[in-house]
């Protein structure tokens, strides 16, 4: 997408989020909220964009078809709930195997995970947005899928580079990894970056210097807080592709990351991509996330309990 034209979204989706923020109430105004990735005592708050596919019917009467024909009229109410998710319901079967259609379409989704997660993220992506590569101890994927632990430590050599690169002490400093999927970062980054970038600066934060991280987990944050001691980072990864969807992204937020913190003092929007959060809205409204956390100097259930 065209930086000018990111650029206009994003002012438009802050102006709103700013008019929200001052004419409604906080129930009312807080389309997109964030979810805590750990829950404790039933508090947590729910995520939802106004544009996204509604959730799927809860306590319907359950809907059972068996081997339908094509062109046979099926449930109203089951036509209903395929509208409102994109798992696999109703698909029908042809004796006791699916569909031809269906089976297909699933070994499709199936090898586009797997591609997901072997896959690499152009270095000409990384080049246009200006990030430098550094590396984790997960020398390959097949060490990365094994050894979780080694995804959440950079190298020795990424140290030295870190440091010798970065600014120290930045308001705020974004991180890429590819994650679990190269191809999450490939379809939704740039748009993500450049919006919550362009959100950032019209809040007046001072940024860091943006780099890529290899074979990242989401805890390699914790590493990076003590290299550059930043107060928030926000790192952009790729989520673990499922086969309704190869290419979500996911955004982690988390106030003064160390080596140690838990779980629950990080933050989390997920689900970004075509089909779930629009990676242009999504970029505008982190930086949202962020003024949030910088004004209570907390993030995850903290800041929760802070807001209440």
């Amino acid at each position: 997408m065209d930086a000018q034209l990111i650029e206009k979204i994003t002012r438009m989706i802050v102006s709103k989020l700013s008019m929200n923020e001052e004419d409604s109430s906080s129930e009312d105004r807080q389309k997109v909220q964030v979810l805590p990735t750990f829950i404790s005592e039933g508090k947590h708050e729910m995520v939802k964009f106004s544009n996204t596919r509604e959730q799927a019917v809860e306590n319907e009467t359950e809907v059972i078809l068996s081997n339908p024909e094509e062109g046979e009229n099926i449930s109203e109410q089951l036509r209903e709930m395929q509208m409102k998710t994109p798992a696999r319901i109703g698909v029908g079967r042809a004796g006791p195997r699916p569909r031809t259609t269906t089976w297909l379409k699933f070994r499709y989704d199936h090898a586009a995970a797997v591609d997901a997660v072997s896959g690499e993220v152009p270095t000409s992506l990384l080049a246009q947005l200006t990030l430098f590569s550094v590396t984790t101890k997960a020398t390959d994927n097949e060490v990365y899928i094994r050894r979780p632990d080694y995804g959440r430590r950079l190298s020795d050599e990424s140290k030295r580079v870190i440091k010798e690169k970065c600014i120290d002490r930045p308001t705020i400093q974004i991180i890429v990894s590819d994650g679990l999927s190269s191809k999450a970062v490939e379809e939704n980054v740039e748009d993500v970056y450049l919006s919550l970038e362009q959100s950032l600066m019209s809040l007046g934060y001072k940024l860091g210097t943006p780099f890529y991280i290899e074979r990242g987990r989401v805890a390699v944050m914790d590493e990076v807080g003590e290299l550059l001691k930043p107060d928030v980072i926000v790192l952009l990864i790729g989520e673990r592709p499922g086969l309704v969807s190869a290419e979500s992204l996911s955004a982690y937020l988390c106030y003064q990351p160390r080596i140690g913190t838990i779980e629950a003092n990080r933050m989390v929007v997920s689900n970004i991509h075509k089909g779930g959060i629009p990676p242009v809205e999504a970029g505008a409204y982190l930086g949202s996330v962020v003024e949030r956390i910088l004004k209570y100097k907390a993030s995850g259930i903290a800041l929760v309990q802070k807001e209440e």
